[in-house]
C-alpha cells in the first residue's frame, strides 16, 4: 500500500459511493488504475465491506446507551453468543478491567431500554453486574479508522 492507496481509502470513507471518475480526479490517476487499485484493496481485505450510515434519529432511534457487564466465566459463550445476536446491540467489545463487555445499545427511548436491560440481558445466565450510562450527545464517531 503506497500514500495513494490511502488517499483512496480516505476518498472511499468519506463516501462510500464514489465512484472511481471522482476519485480519479482527487488522486490524479485514470479510471481504470483507481478501479484496480480499489479491486486490489478489496482482494487483499484491506476493504472488509461497503455500508450506509443512517441518520437514527430521523429512524427513530434516539437513545444510545453503553452498557459495561460482567458476566461468570462459565456462562461466557453463552453471553457472547446472545450479545451479537440482540438486534439492540450495535457494538460489542471484550474489556480489560473492571468490566468483561461493553455493550452499546441503540433503541427508541427508555421504554425500550428498560425492557432490553431487564427483559433479556439480565435474564441471561451468569450475568452478575451491569453498569449503564446513557449518552446525551455524540461529539465524534467514527466506525472505521
Amino acid at each position: 500500500m503506497d500514500s495513494i492507496d490511502l488517499k483512496i481509502l480516505e476518498l472511499l470513507k468519506e463516501n462510500g459511493k464514489a465512484t472511481a471518475s471522482e476519485i480519479s480526479r482527487k488522486v490524479n490517476l485514470s479510471i481504470p488504475a483507481v478501479g484496480e487499485r480499489i479491486r486490489k484493496l478489496d482482494e487483499g481485505g484491506i476493504i472488509e465491506g461497503y455500508t450506509v450510515k443512517l441518520n437514527r434519529e430521523k429512524l427513530g432511534y434516539e437513545l444510545l446507551a453503553v452498557v459495561f457487564v460482567n458476566v461468570e466465566t462459565q456462562q461466557i459463550p453463552a453471553f457472547r453468543q446472545a450479545a451479537v445476536a440482540f438486534e439492540e446491540v450495535i457494538a460489542c467489545h471484550h474489556m480489560a478491567g473492571e468490566y468483561d463487555y461493553l455493550l452499546k445499545i441503540l433503541v427508541r427511548n427508555t421504554r425500550e431500554l428498560e425492557e432490553f436491560l431487564s427483559g433479556r440481558l439480565k435474564a441471561l445466565s451468569g450475568i452478575q453486574k451491569t453498569n449503564t450510562l446513557i449518552v446525551l450527545s455524540t461529539l465524534k464517531e467514527k466506525e472505521n479508522r
